[in-house]
């Protein structure tokens, strides 16, 4: 068994129940077999009032769902994404598992709305944008993001209490449009070389893989890749005004 049925075992938290609870059913204890996990009846180890690793990836994997599906076909590509991102920061057995029950989340459909207002009451900010970037990452896994699949992610972002900046921000990480390294650090072109060097200390906080330690060093790895692109913009800008 991978990581991925060890963060099930080891507490789904408030995850286990709420729509995302009733996503699942017995998904996960027909997956992961011999674990304590009893999804039907409601009970979880490890349960602290806090998102557990195990109730971050049963949310993540429902909305990169929705998402995949949002276009009206689901490529090899995403799936393809969905994998490298899970064998480079967990393993080879948690990407397995987690393909295996991704495919059978395709198969149902998801109450987005009601699945992001669960996430927006039980799980932090930084998290939530986590989540938000893996969802751009998914979309833009064919190089594109289709039109669909972006005004789905705007209403996930908006149902989970995501500010607009925020949301305009990881956007364009991911569509790179004229201003795009502006966008990420939420200013405007015409801001001063002080106001730029303030946003990036700002942003740098935000988005520092510190954020979501709480999730284990996994999650903090695969946190580093946002706040790298932060890092970007912010030396794309100075090299533009001749910055040292």
């Amino acid at each position: 068994m991978g990581k991925f049925g060890k963060w099930i075992g080891g507490g789904l938290g408030w995850a286990v129940g709420g729509p995302i609870g009733a996503i699942f059913g017995f998904m996960v204890g027909s997956l992961i077999d011999g674990t304590s996990v009893e999804m039907q009846t409601g009970r979880t180890t490890g349960y602290s009032g806090r998102t557990t690793a195990g109730g971050y990836v049963m949310s993540l994997l429902v909305l990169v769902s929705a998402v995949m599906k949002a276009d009206g076909k689901v490529l090899k590509s995403e799936l393809d994404y969905v994998k490298h991102f899970m064998v480079q920061n967990f393993g080879e057995a948690s990407a397995t598992e987690t393909i295996r029950l991704l495919r059978d989340l395709l198969k149902q459909n998801i109450p987005v709305n009601e699945v992001c207002r669960q996430i927006r009451q039980n799980m932090n900010y930084s998290a939530r944008l986590q989540l938000l970037h893996f969802l751009f990452g998914i979309a833009n896994a064919d190089g594109h993001v289709d039109d669909n699949e972006r005004r789905l992610i705007e209403n996930i972002a908006k149902e989970m209490g995501i500010g607009n900046s925020d949301f305009e921000s990881i956007q364009a990480m991911f569509v790179r449009n004229v201003g795009a390294d502006y966008k990420i650090l939420e200013i405007e072109p015409t801001a001063s070389n002080e106001e730029l060097k303030k946003a990036y200390r700002r942003m740098a906080m935000k988005f520092h893989p510190d954020k979501v330690s709480h999730l284990g060093d996994d999650f903090q790895k695969a946190a580093k890749d946002k706040f790298q692109m932060v890092n970007q913009a912010y030396e794309n800008i100075k090299k533009e005004r001749k910055i040292a």
